[in-house]
């Protein structure tokens, strides 16, 4: 069973931005989140059916690799990954810059990055896997 992960930034960065925009200081619980939904506040559940989702066990074993590296905070194989990712499509819910961060997954073959990710945003385990270089994107449950 896979152990949830607080937030992408940390305990700290959770409570530091809560007090710079005068809200609470609340990590979502893991029971919170759902296939079709992501915790994103105290009482705020953004809601994603139209993005889909996938079960953990159906994702390649290289996401599988890069949740582990984002668990473990690194080191990854590739300078990108981490960096913001900005919702251009805007297929996730919006978010302030910074909520989401991007991941490669490895593409065996493959002479350059692939089209295959992990977009991370801050809720706990509010993971999306896209194989498709974001032109749609799937909620990672979990549970299954």
């Amino acid at each position: 069973m896979r152990t949830p992960r607080l937030t992408r930034i940390g305990a700290l960065a959770v409570l530091a931005g809560a007090l710079l925009v005068g809200g609470p200081a609340v990590a979502a619980s893991p029971a919170a989140l759902t296939p079709t939904s992501a915790a994103v506040g105290s009482s705020a559940t953004v809601t994603v059916n139209a993005v889909g989702s996938i079960c953990y066990s159906a994702l390649p074993s290289q996401a599988h690799h890069t949740l582990d590296l984002i668990d473990a905070g690194g080191p990854f194989p590739y300078s990108q990954d981490g960096v913001v990712f900005r919702n251009q499509e805007h297929l996730l819910p919006s978010h302030t810059s910074g909520y989401y961060h991007e991941y490669t997954v490895v593409t065996p073959g493959s002479p350059t990055r692939g089209a295959r990710r992990i977009i991370t945003g801050q809720a706990v385990d509010e993971d999306y896997y896209t194989a498709d270089h974001y032109a749609s994107f799937k909620l990672v449950n979990f549970s299954c």
